[in-house]
């Protein structure tokens, strides 16, 4: 078994102390040398591909922390020419993009990048983003994934509109394509009407991974459908193994396998050379939090209450285990960690050392880091993880540097790169050209 490795590219890290770093500049996050060197420490890893969050409005948490990106199909073309083998993945919304440039754009990516592009396909809850796209309201969740599935639909159609060979390239009889093997796509659905064919060939992999972070019903339901990777949020083995299987279940409905699919939920590494200095990094990250970012306030209104409503030292009450109305965020990180909460009893101070911003911290040496890794993948309901650094590069350089050694000499993860594509990488076949076909 080989275990597959994303890596959230989030600004200087996940943690919002993250730019507080003295090695960092106040700037690095808008820094194309920034992203450059962290991509050189996950290819150097042999990581399978870095993944790049986006949603397109800025935040109110500026006046602490940056909170600004760059747009991340430009930047990870940017990368594609300083990278030879490390995947790149854009996050893009099904709720703010046309399907038809989104398609060129990311298809654009993986000729530049020679086979190593994906898409991570997200649905836009974010009513603030919607008004900066002429969107007063964006529909509700279920209008949401129908709309995502249209547009998906139309995506792959366009990758598919130039059969593998329709490129002929003759140039002594000036012959450049088969016509024949370029097709319209001639869709008229209830949201889009797009008629192809697209005006880029074919993919060097087949088609660019399709990457999705929902784990919400209706979010486990697209994926099953159409997702390759599914980058998520987990907490215990025991909601890893709930998850896996309704998204087996699901797949199974739509046609597919469980192992069609990687599940690679998030994972935030904080490695020391002892546990101590492990929780050490980890507590001195929170410490440099400003009060008004404060860990314990931060948590609540994630949450969707008011930090007087939840007691530090208890448990989670029972009317904080369900979904607030008015709560604005991802429901299927809310599900997962009330899910969590629920099942262990932790007190909500547990919660937050082990828990920052949707994704599971675990702090240790490099040997404890990798026997949770080993001890997850060993149950079959992962395939790998989502690396969420803390700080960028520090986080990443320590779990390459450190983590990434325990696991090749106990044969869990690849010594070499044996695929220049990132459908190769993560051992996915190469689908089926669907105009070929018929």
């Amino acid at each position: 078994m080989s275990l597959h490795f994303l890596v959230n590219i989030g600004g200087t890290g996940y943690h919002p102390a993250a730019w507080l770093d003295p090695s960092l500049a106040p700037d690095a996050f808008v820094d194309l040398d920034h992203y450059v060197r962290a991509a050189a420490v996950a290819e150097r890893g042999l990581l399978d591909g870095l993944l790049f969050p986006d949603i397109p409005v800025q935040q109110p948490g500026i006046l602490r922390a940056p909170t600004a990106t760059l747009d991340p199909t430009l930047l990870t073309t940017a990368i594609a020419v300083s990278t030879s083998r490390i995947g790149l993945i854009p996050t893009a919304s099904t709720s703010l993009n046309k399907p038809y440039n989104l398609a060129r754009r990311i298809l654009s990516l993986d000729h530049v990048s020679g086979g190593r592009a994906a898409w991570n396909a997200v649905t836009t809850f974010e009513h603030r983003a919607g008004r900066n796209f002429g969107i007063d309201h964006l529909p509700g969740r279920g209008e949401r994934y129908r709309r995502a599935a249209e547009f998906v639909d139309i995506v792959l159609g366009l990758w598919d509109s130039w059969e593998g060979d329709a490129l002929v390239g003759d140039q002594g009889a000036g012959w450049f394509a088969d016509h024949d093997k370029v097709h319209p796509l001639g869709h008229d659905g209830e949201f889009y009407s797009v008629h192809g064919p697209l005006n880029v060939v074919r993919s060097p992999q087949g088609r660019p991974v399709l990457v999705q972070a929902g784990s919400s019903p209706q979010g486990i339901e697209f994926a099953a459908r159409y997702a390759e990777v599914i980058y998520g949020t987990q907490f215990g083995l025991e909601g890893a193994a709930t998850f896996s299987d309704a998204v087996g279940r699901a797949a199974s409905l739509a046609g597919r396998d469980r192992s069609d699919v990687k599940i690679l939920p998030g994972l935030v590494p904080i490695v020391g050379s002892t546990e101590a200095e492990a929780r050490g990094k980890f507590d001195d990250l929170q410490a440099r939090l400003h009060p008004e970012h404060d860990a314990f306030v931060t948590f609540a209104r994630w949450l969707g209450f008011e930090p007087d409503d939840l007691d530090i030292d208890a448990p989670l009450d029972e009317r904080h285990l369900k979904l607030p109305a008015d709560r604005n965020g991802p429901q299927g990180f809310f599900d997962t960690l009330t899910r969590y909460a629920a099942t262990t009893g932790a007190t909500v101070r547990e919660l937050l050392s082990q828990f920052l911003g949707g994704h599971r911290v675990v702090t240790g040496t490099p040997e404890s880091v990798a026997d949770h890794i080993e001890t997850w993948s060993a149950t079959g309901h992962v395939d790998g993880f989502t690396i969420v650094p803390a700080v960028l590069p520090t986080s990443l350089e320590n779990f390459v540097d450190e983590v990434v050694p325990v696991l090749q000499r106990r044969g869990l993860f690849r010594t070499e790169y044996d695929s220049t594509t990132l459908r190769g990488h993560l051992g996915l076949a190469e689908p089926a050209n669907t105009f070929a076909t018929r």
